[in-house]
């Protein structure tokens, strides 16, 4: 067997002994940390990858309710327009309920004798053209038209007499109280 010479060293060397200490830590903390950041980018790119997928999904639901909206265009605007009408026939509706009573009861307050020749509605109020045999009558007329819950002001604008056909013709006009009735023209 062979001999081993002991040695013996009376001086500690430490300074060697912990720079290598500190440099394998820091080779093995060094390690991790590369193991730790290749994880991390990994894991980001798997997770980028999810996202793209998902992304692209949503592109294609896009596109593919982008295709059904356009393929229900024609309709959509089938139905707007029709809605748009009703709409309108719904408040011209409304508004020719008042016309017509209107109309009635001023008819119904021409006393005999009186002929219209036009009956002009407005939102604003009325006027009246009319042929009158005398001056009674028309002052019958004017009263009932003042009494009328629905006129604010009657005003006499035209009176002419025409003594060859012994008519007397007048020109009405009134103003609603509010916004009653619709444009409208009624010839007798």
């Amino acid at each position: 067997m062979a001999k081993t010479s002991a040695s013996i060293n009376l001086l500690r060397n430490n300074n060697k002994e912990t720079i290598e200490q500190i440099i394998n830590w820091t080779v093995t903390i060094g390690r991790i940390l590369v193991i730790i950041v290749e994880l991390v980018a990994l894991a980001a790119f798997l997770y980028r990858f999810t996202l793209d997928n998902q992304l692209e999904d949503l592109h294609t639901k896009i596109k593919q309710e982008q295709a059904i909206v356009a393929f229900q265009k024609k309709s959509e605007d089938t139905y707007r327009n029709l809605q748009d009408r009703l709409s309108i026939a719904a408040s011209y509706s409304n508004s020719a309920e008042q016309n017509v009573k209107i109309f009635k009861d001023v008819v119904s307050f021409a006393p005999s004798g009186m002929t219209f020749t036009t009956i002009a509605l407005s939102p604003q109020g009325m006027r009246v053209e009319a042929n009158v045999n005398s001056v009674i009558p028309l002052s019958i007329f004017i009263g009932k038209l003042k009494s009328y819950p629905l006129i604010d002001t009657v005003s006499l604008d035209k009176i002419e007499n025409k003594t060859s056909d012994a008519v007397i013709t007048v020109g009405i006009s009134t103003t609603f109280k509010g916004q009653k009735g619709a444009n409208a023209t009624s010839n007798n």
